[in-house]
């Protein structure tokens, strides 16, 4: 079982819509995930806008894709590198520590992440 930057095993992020590399609602990697989708993400509205304007569209549905677009308060395995440059703008969305690949800590720092993450309590792993 793969394990989260808790070291613990990892949780899933979001089944709807349905996220993760692999299209399983798991924030998992391989060779093949360049971007290295590993950060499960709660979107905010800031982060949505500053991910639009960096060039990766999250909220416009493309139903050709089956992709519904998020919107605020939606669970999405995002980028490792694209979480800190999110951060550094001063728009990183909460992060879902259980639901977040270790892996990401080869990028990211996991105070950072904490500092940023979902309280425990909060983290829904029944979304749909």
């Amino acid at each position: 079982m793969p394990k989260n930057v808790l070291g613990t095993d990892l949780k899933s992020c979001c089944r709807f819509p349905m996220t993760g590399f692999f299209r399983d609602g798991f924030c998992r990697t391989c060779p093949e995930d360049v971007g290295r989708h590993v950060v499960c993400a709660r979107m905010t509205a800031d982060f949505l806008a500053f991910s639009k304007r960096a060039g990766n569209d999250l909220s416009t549905p493309r139903p050709e894709m089956g992709f519904p677009g998020l919107v605020p308060g939606d669970q999405w395995c995002l980028c490792a590198l694209r979480w800190q440059e999110a951060l550094e703008a001063g728009a990183a969305p909460e992060v879902v520590l259980s639901a977040t690949d270790e892996s990401a800590l080869e990028v990211l720092d996991l105070e950072d992440l904490k500092r940023h993450a979902v309280p425990a309590e909060q983290a829904d792993w029944s979304l749909p």
